[in-house]
């Protein structure tokens, strides 16, 4: 992957702020057709934004998202420990502030 992931394998981060990973647990087949439907989905919304289809976009977007509800970046988290989601969220205001202070800018994905 071209951006930093968290040392828990948690989150990657582009412009320092944290994005949930998929399931680690998810096997191999699942995921890859979880992120082809995931692609198609994007694919989709792009072409109904060109057609200003607000109908077409509006379904399409509710397909990213229930991909990525499938794949474990959005929804509840997949991890066990009790750990607060953290998506979203700048890395220098979490607990990961001092791992990306470490990595700083000479990783993609850095501020």
């Amino acid at each position: 992957m071209k951006y930093p992931v968290t040392p828990d394998g948690r989150y990657f981060v582009v412009r320092g702020r944290l994005w949930r990973m998929s399931n680690p647990e998810l096997d191999e087949t699942k995921r890859s057709k979880l992120t082809k439907r995931l692609m198609a989905a994007r694919r989709a919304v792009r072409a109904a934004k060109i057609e200003n289809d607000r109908s077409a976009e509006a379904a399409a977007h509710r397909a990213v998202d229930g991909a990525k509800l499938e794949l474990g970046e959005r929804g509840p988290v997949w991890w066990k420990d009790g750990s607060p989601d953290l998506n979203r969220r700048m890395a220098k205001n979490t607990p990961y502030a001092k791992w990306f202070g470490q990595i700083g800018r000479s990783r993609p994905g850095g501020t």
